[in-house]
């Protein structure tokens, strides 16, 4: 059976969401390059894929949604918040975990890493200590709170960072390529505790089998939605089209 083209796997018309988030015209140049092109997406399932080859867009395309990046025109609105306008209700309503533990951790141990987020949006000292052990010992890692963090393996910071964000519960959760640098073990054993989370999940990844279970996926390509669909129908097509990418870029025997 042939694969779906993407203009046969498009997503419907934009429309401003009070629940998930919508895109409308979204431009943002950086350099006097064009990163991310007129796009207008609705974003309301509940575990949605991001790929793209490197240099398409997709990191900052999710950086809009919480204001790390503003921009250059058009409106990004989550959960009725318009990201423009009010930067730290939807920097509390996106929870944000990046590919490298360290840019994200702050404090020497994990409570107190825990707990920080939580200072942050106004919980006492001491409520946001209970919370953020509370947190740990949910999970399991409740004999963490006073370990340093440079004790932690690396699947154990990304716990930690994810942790942090669950903490603050925010509405959405954005993983850009959280598991890059992780053994198949531990990955799986994250991409387990995730699928039983209440929030809305929009990860990126170059690894498309930790897409399973996912609802949606959208392919990025120089800026602008190349497919958008079940991930059934564009994981395929993205495959051979990286293959392809990769043969190209191959050194050719003289």
């Amino acid at each position: 059976m042939p694969h779906s083209s993407p203009d046969e796997i498009s997503s419907e018309a934009p429309r401003v969401l009070r629940q998930g988030i919508s895109l409308s015209d979204v431009t943002v140049e950086r350099g006097g390059h064009v990163v991310i092109a007129n796009l207008s997406l609705i974003l309301d399932e509940s575990r949605i894929a991001i790929v793209g080859l490197n240099g398409s867009g997709k990191s900052t395309l999710v950086r809009t949604f919480n204001g790390l990046i503003s921009p250059s025109g058009g409106e990004v609105v989550v959960h009725g918040i318009d990201v423009g306008k009010a930067p730290k209700a939807a920097a509390r309503a996106v929870g944000f975990v990046f590919q490298n533990p360290d840019h994200q951790i702050i404090f020497p141990t994990v409570a107190e890493d825990v707990a920080f987020g939580l200072r942050q949006i106004g919980y006492s000292k001491a409520d946001a200590r209970g919370m953020a052990v509370a947190m740990l010992r949910e999970y399991g890692c409740d004999d963490w709170a006073d370990r340093p963090i440079s004790e932690l393996s690396e699947g154990q910071k990304h716990l930690v960072c994810i942790l942090s964000v669950l903490a603050m519960e925010p509405e959405v959760l954005v993983l850009d390529e959280p598991f890059s640098s992780l053994d198949i073990a531990v990955r799986q054993n994250l991409l387990s505790r995730l699928k039983s989370l209440r929030q809305q999940i929009i990860m990126i990844n170059h690894d498309l089998d930790a897409f399973d279970g996912f609802e949606r996926m959208i392919w990025l390509k120089d800026g602008t939605v190349h497919a958008d669909g079940a991930p059934s129908a564009v994981a395929p097509l993205y495959r051979l089209h990286a293959m392809q990418m990769a043969e190209n870029l191959a050194p050719k025997n003289l």
